[in-house]
């Protein structure tokens, strides 16, 4: 073939190629470090490819309740695909709550359970080493009906405290989530964010702070904007779910284009982790959960 020839073909294969190219390096960046997750982008293929694809439309962080149950292979692998992306890792779950058997209970009387859940903390910290995270979710636990809540309070105070001994030389930060008890999480001890405010406060660390899920919160007490001013202090993280339903913005009655507009006049740089499902299935609920999360990211 002649080097004229080549050349055409070439230019004919980079003018094909062009637009896909185009789509993926110019797409905006996210102002805000929106995070999706694993199922977020199914479509797309497998835990890596969703997060390519993720970069591509200008999304800067993702999160993986999952990630410390993934084999060390697996957890290098995304550690190493978000940094080439230069994506920032979010939130990961620390101690997964046994739903069926409602435990932990850290502020009953069994001081295994404490025990427990600190031996969870200590193993978690290896894991936010090798992904590159710095913050780590835990459930407080659930309640124990038998007990005055002053006493639980109490004691998961101490167990938070004692959490934040673990992580503070680490430089890792917990974020304790309270989790509606109306809709999703019946006998959850810890239910509000000024809840999680009151606990982070009596712990007094760096590394104990809260997680404000504003579908949970939305659900549990509403008036958002407000609460989060009055806690803001101890609020390290972000999450938002548009209810009813727990999908995207804009599919609910939360207006998170006041709540983005808000927390950029805190100037808050964190994540915000996308904790929701798709309203539509396939490459159209895609492009839909894109479209939302434009639509609230504009100043």
């Amino acid at each position: 073939m002649s080097i004229a020839r080549r050349t055409v073909l070439a230019a004919g294969a980079a003018v094909a190629l062009a637009p896909s190219v185009r789509a993926a390096s110019n797409a905006a960046r996210f102002s805000m470090h929106f995070a999706p997750h694993e199922g977020s982008f199914a479509s797309r293929g497998g835990l890596l490819e969703q997060i390519a694809f993720a970069a591509d439309q200008g999304f800067t962080a993702w999160e993986d309740n999952d990630a410390r149950k993934r084999p060390v292979a697996e957890q290098e692998a995304m550690a190493k695909a978000l940094s080439a992306r230069g994506m920032t890792m979010g939130v990961f779950v620390a101690n997964p709550p046994q739903w069926a058997a409602s435990r932990p209970v850290l502020g009953g009387n069994d001081e295994s359970e404490r025990e427990g859940f600190l031996a969870d903390v200590r193993a978690s910290v290896e894991v936010a080493k090798r992904l590159d995270a710095k913050w780590m979710t835990v459930v407080p636990g659930f309640l124990d009906k038998r007990l005055p809540l002053d006493i639980q309070t109490g004691r998961v105070i101490d167990a938070m405290r004692r959490a934040g001994d673990i992580l503070e030389p680490h430089g890792l930060v917990l974020v304790m989530e309270p989790l509606n008890t109306r809709t999703d999480h019946p006998g959850m001890f810890m239910q509000t964010v000024a809840q999680g405010y009151a606990v982070a406060k009596g712990a007094n660390s760096p590394s104990v702070k809260v997680l404000a899920d504003l579908y949970h919160e939305q659900i549990q007490s509403g008036n958002l904007i407000p609460t989060m001013g009055a806690c803001w202090d101890e609020i390290a993280y972000i999450q938002v779910g548009d209810n009813p339903g727990r999908k995207e913005p804009g599919t609910g009655e939360v207006s998170y284009t006041n709540v983005v507009r808000w927390l950029r006049g805190q100037k808050y740089a964190g994540v915000i982790g996308m904790e929701h499902g798709n309203s539509l299935a396939g490459r159209v609920g895609e492009e839909r959960l894109i479209a939302a999360y434009r639509e609230i990211d504009r100043p």
